[in-house]
């Protein structure tokens, strides 16, 4: 039941993460071309960059956790960054360095 849970986290996740990362290209196209953002998505994008930045922190975290236990970094921070604290949590189940 939890491996299910966490399947289901993971692609929501994903697919979250990657709409967050198509606003805030929009956002940014918005602002290189000196147009403004629709008031009632101000809170959304609030949201979008919260998201975004905790979702970098764990990335990081991860890829330095992934270091040292002799893992591919890149690999394991860019899968933490898109499904989040659950890529945490399976990288600090595995109980033995390599």
């Amino acid at each position: 039941m939890k491996a299910k849970i966490f399947f289901l986290i993971k692609v929501i996740s994903t697919i979250l993460i990657t709409s967050a990362l198509g606003l805030e290209s929009w956002n940014i196209y918005l602002h290189l071309t000196n147009a403004s953002l629709p008031t009632q998505l101000n809170s959304v994008f609030l949201v979008v960059n919260i998201v975004l930045i905790t979702h970098v922190i764990e990335g990081i975290i991860a890829a330095l956790n992934a270091n040292l236990r002799q893992e591919n970094p890149l690999k394991y921070g860019i899968y933490t960054f898109f499904v989040g604290f659950v890529g945490l949590q399976e990288l600090f189940s595995e109980s033995t360095f390599s």
